[in-house]
């Protein structure tokens, strides 16, 4: 079952979230409707990367290493700002 890793990008605390789904709409969502009790303070979310993985276990994995990278840096060595 597909899922994705994705970062979101806060313009009001300039802060980045990363995350794992399988629905991205739903889940950005969630957060901009501040049910998330990490992300309420930074609505609006915007999503700015997203990585596609084959399976849960890959989704938890790249979510970590973009955590411990950092994800501006992460960003930055993928080209984006």
């Amino acid at each position: 079952m597909e899922y994705f890793v994705y970062i979101l990008y806060s313009a009001s605390l300039d802060r980045f979230y990363v995350g794992q789904t399988q629905d991205l709409e739903a889940r950005l969502q969630r957060h901009n409707s501040g049910r998330n009790k990490s992300t309420k303070g930074g609505i609006p979310w915007e999503m700015v990367h997203v990585e596609t993985c084959a399976d849960r276990t890959e989704a938890v994995r790249k979510e970590t290493k973009i955590k411990n990278f950092g994800s501006k840096r992460y960003l930055q060595t993928i080209g984006k700002p």
